[in-house]
């Protein structure tokens, strides 16, 4: 049986575990706002892209349309939009957090490793 608040967490596995929960965190963040963009970004985009005039250059545009292929159109176009703004928005967080978390870590050793030494006078 195994009884986990009578045991000290492992200096070393603390170690491992907190860098990879700080990257973890910000890969969800980026992934989380690449997501919100897209869904700002791609609606504009499907609207320009899909205006009746131009795709009919010379006549009147058709005002008989598949709806339920509009709509799945339109939803699938905006379901990938959203996956690549999420993609994209996890991989620069990545590297974000790779860059602006050794920072924090490197002080807090750094702050550790020298003890704080008092003044003569």
């Amino acid at each position: 049986m195994r009884d986990g608040s009578s045991r000290m967490p492992d200096p070393a596995s603390e170690a491992i575990v907190r860098p990879v929960k700080s990257i973890f965190i910000w890969i969800l963040a980026g992934a989380l706002l690449g997501i919100a963009a897209a869904s700002i970004v791609v609606p504009p985009m499907l609207s320009w892209y899909n205006e009746a005039g131009y795709l009919s250059q010379g006549g009147q545009p058709s005002a008989m349309v598949n709806l339920p292929q509009v709509v799945r159109y339109s939803t699938s176009r905006l379901i990938r939009g959203q996956a690549i703004g999420g993609g994209i928005g996890a991989v620069v967080f990545f590297v974000l957090g790779l860059a602006l978390g050794g920072r924090g870590r490197a002080r807090r050793e750094a702050a550790s490793a020298t003890p704080p030494t008092q003044r003569v006078q």
